[in-house]
């Protein structure tokens, strides 16, 4: 019997998503095109690319942020993924020396679109799976393709029963 989405979880808490984004920021460090390595900007991609695209943008110090909100997702099925708002047409051009940055790439689709809309950004997420990680040019941390990340914006503390005993 194939396992529900919670049975193989993957669960990141405030402190992790902050290091790990931390730990992409310094991978992308002088990473930018041109001979001081810097990126004009970074795009992140909403809801999930959020948190550590303004991690990535207070770790390298860059100023100029702005959002790409794709939607693929209903509740946890996967659909065709479209833009929702794009960044400024201006800021963007075909993307050279931004940096678009997202929790996750899990199938791909959402990073396939953006990158067709601009192909020469540098696309970075925290967590890749393996059908995404094509998509991707940097992440820190890959999982199975059957792993469901729980993220920490999507949990709240709630008292658990113990696994054993009720005393």
């Amino acid at each position: 019997m194939d396992k529900l989405p919670h049975e193989k979880g993957f669960h990141i808490s405030w402190d992790q998503i902050h290091r790990d984004s931390r730990a992409l920021a310094w991978r992308l460090e002088n990473d930018g095109p041109g001979a001081s390595g810097s990126w004009r900007a970074v795009v992140a991609i909403t809801r999930g690319g959020m948190a550590p695209a303004m991690i990535v943008a207070r770790e390298l110090d860059i100023r100029t942020v702005d959002t790409i909100s794709v939607k693929s997702y209903s509740h946890q099925t996967q659909a065709e993924a479209q833009v929702l708002k794009a960044p400024d047409a201006e800021l963007m051009g075909d993307g050279e020396g931004v940096l678009i940055v997202d929790d996750l790439v899990d199938s791909g689709k959402t990073l396939e679109l953006v990158r067709q809309m601009y192909p020469k950004a540098h696309f970075a997420t925290v967590y890749a799976k393996p059908k995404g990680r094509p998509m991707v040019d940097t992440f820190i941390t890959e999982v199975s393709q059957d792993t469901w990340i729980f993220f920490p914006w999507d949990m709240a503390l709630q008292y658990v029963e113990p696994y054993r005993g009720t005393d």
